[in-house]
């Protein structure tokens, strides 16, 4: 190869180019910040669904359950077994109703 010096210097990086990197790296991030999801865990209404879902199968079950051990030791299949199934029903949705109406930020409530 020759050992010319080419005929152009190179051009030395013009102060635009440094302050326009600057500002876009500023922009990239604010962006991720503002992407950044705000809560961290599980999410509230993904927890507030897991909690419909376990009190109406723990409604239910439940009173299966207690509904099943009432006949067992009683004797008067299946109407032990009926009555437990409809209470269960009917406890799992009044948590669900008393979980849908309090209120997000009453300390009360054991979410």
């Amino acid at each position: 190869m020759s050992d010319e010096k080419p005929a152009r210097e190179p051009i030395a990086e013009d102060a635009r180019i440094d302050a326009l990197e600057k500002r876009l790296k500023a922009a990239r991030e604010r962006e991720d910040e503002r992407n950044r999801p705000k809560i961290k865990g599980a999410d509230a209404n993904y927890r507030s669904g897991n909690r419909v879902l376990a009190d109406l199968l723990g409604g239910i079950f439940g009173g299966l359950v207690i509904g099943g051990a009432f006949d067992a030791l009683v004797g008067t299949t299946p109407w032990g077994l009926l009555v437990g199934l409809f209470l269960g029903i009917g406890v799992a949705f009044r948590n669900i109703i008393r979980a849908a109406n309090a209120r997000p930020d009453d300390p009360n409530t054991d979410q």
